[in-house]
């Protein structure tokens, strides 16, 4: 009988899930506790903070989310405030999002956050390995359709 010699533990995709989850846990924690928001919320919430307005399908491709997905969390940050939503005059089935007052303000926080955690995750590693790492996740990220735009 032949054992199977695949290590789980090596496997690059499992790695790479297991990585991101250990990585983003306390940053999640912090966007919940101060605003009730899960991931995909967030998520949202940043697109719109750093790209301005743009349509629930603009995100799917920019994040890479499927639009079910989006569009709870876009009614979500809806019904808190955090997130408007206007009607195309010309297309009535197109949607624009964009930060209220409060999601700008909630995005203004996080983004300080943000910023603080990603360096204290950069800090665990020497520069050399900071600079492998963020180049080889963004050429990996890159891969698929649509990139980091």
């Amino acid at each position: 009988m032949e054992t199977d010699k695949f290590d789980l533990q090596q496997f690059l995709p499992y790695l790479l899930n297991q990585a991101a989850e250990a990585s983003s846990l306390e940053f999640q924690q912090i966007y919940k506790d101060r605003y009730g928001m899960l991931r995909t919320e967030w998520r949202v919430l940043f697109h719109l903070g750093l790209y301005g307005r743009l349509t629930a399908s603009d995100i799917g491709q920019r994040a890479r989310m499927h639009k079910t997905k989006i569009s709870r969390a876009v009614h979500r940050l809806n019904e808190r405030r955090f997130v408007d939503r206007t009607r195309n005059e010309d297309d009535r089935r197109v949607e624009y999002l964009s930060l209220t007052r409060q999601g700008q303000a909630a995005y203004d926080d996080l983004r300080a956050v943000a910023r603080r955690y990603d360096a204290a995750l950069m800090d665990a590693l020497d520069p050399a390995e900071a600079d492998v790492l963020r180049r080889a996740l963004l050429k990996l990220s890159g891969a698929g359709p649509g990139g980091f735009t």
